[in-house]
């Protein structure tokens, strides 16, 4: 066990992701007495390059994939975290179709592992990431989603995502683990892995390369800031009641097409740079959640307006584009 003089020790899975770097980057300042140890994998999906705290006192990192029980335990061993915020996953919807064993392995198996260690070592809170994606899919843009909605997830990587939220709540309610979970709608901000759509067509755009859109781009999801989701969790994390589950949504419900006009206009193209491709498989229509219950009981609400928060990642992203 590593002996410090930090009010709290908190495990952070996938903090060099794009979410969780996000959250580290914010909270890792605020928090100086509480120890943050950020446990990723480096996939993909994960660069140490994303986090701009890593010189902090009260930050430590781990090289471990979460599917490494073992070696999980040895970290647990020697931090004894007083809380776990667990945002480590595959995510990708078109990589999941193509294999989906790798989710399952690591978003139900990997999860489970935490779990099990979390209950082994007694951890005051386990907060599990989630995503919208667990309720299927709206048949038009007028509905929405509550946290009482029925799970519908509709491919591989939202059944994963449903399937360990599910473990959180048969730990909670059968081991008595202390835990609160929040569903997302769609992120985008700095540190955002290039095959997701909006860094995509901002980089794509920004070196005159076609845009590809699904079908006719009539698809519908609810944006939000990533800054904006880091707020929501730490919130949900320190106040959530027991065992509940929080919507975290920003309010902003645009289709495909509109997206990718708006990149268009603040990169300066033309519409032409727009090309229709086949639909991929299970694409779900509509996202869209209500959030009423994190704003009533925790007074959240999103900050960064869409055109706002899409300029801020455009100067991102061009930015890394001038270091290649």
């Amino acid at each position: 066990m590593e002996k410090n003089n930090f009010k709290e020790t908190i495990i952070v899975t996938g903090g060099a992701g794009f979410i969780g770097s996000n959250f580290l980057n914010l909270m890792v300042p605020r928090y100086k007495n509480n120890l943050f140890v950020n446990i990723d994998c480096l996939t993909y999906a994960g660069d140490l390059k994303n986090i701009t705290v890593s010189g902090k006192e009260n930050y430590k990192f781990e090289k471990t994939d979460i599917r490494d029980k073992d070696r999980l335990e040895k970290i647990f061993k020697k931090y004894k975290p007083t809380g776990i915020i667990h945002f480590a996953a595959e995510s990708h919807v078109d990589f999941s179709i193509s294999n989906p064993k790798i989710f399952i392995e690591t978003n139900i198996i990997g999860t489970h592992n935490i779990l099990e260690l979390a209950k082994k070592y007694q951890v005051k809170r386990f907060h599990q990431i989630s995503t919208d994606e667990v309720y299927g899919s709206l048949e038009d843009d007028k509905g929405e989603f509550y946290e009482y909605s029925q799970i519908s997830p509709n491919n591989p990587y939202s059944a994963s995502k449903a399937g360990a939220e599910m473990l959180v709540r048969a730990y909670n309610k059968t081991f008595g683990i202390n835990t609160v979970v929040t569903r997302c709608s769609n992120n985008y901000g700095p540190n955002q892995d290039t095959s997701k759509l909006i860094p995509k067509f901002l980089t794509n755009a920004m070196k005159k390369i076609k845009l590809p859109i699904y079908a006719n781009g009539k698809n519908v999801r609810d944006w939000i800031y990533v800054n904006d989701h880091a707020e929501a969790i730490n919130l949900v994390f320190r106040k959530g009641k027991n065992g509940e589950v929080y919507n975290v949504g920003g309010n902003c419900k645009l289709t495909n097409i509109d997206v990718t006009e708006q990149i268009i206009e603040i990169t300066g193209n033309s519409k032409e740079l727009i090309t229709y491709v086949t639909d991929r498989p299970g694409h779900d229509f509509c996202y869209a959640l209500n959030c009423s219950k994190i704003k009533k009981e925790l007074g959240w609400k999103p900050k960064v307006s869409f055109k706002e928060g899409l300029i801020k990642t455009m100067k991102f992203y061009k930015k890394n584009l001038s270091k290649n």
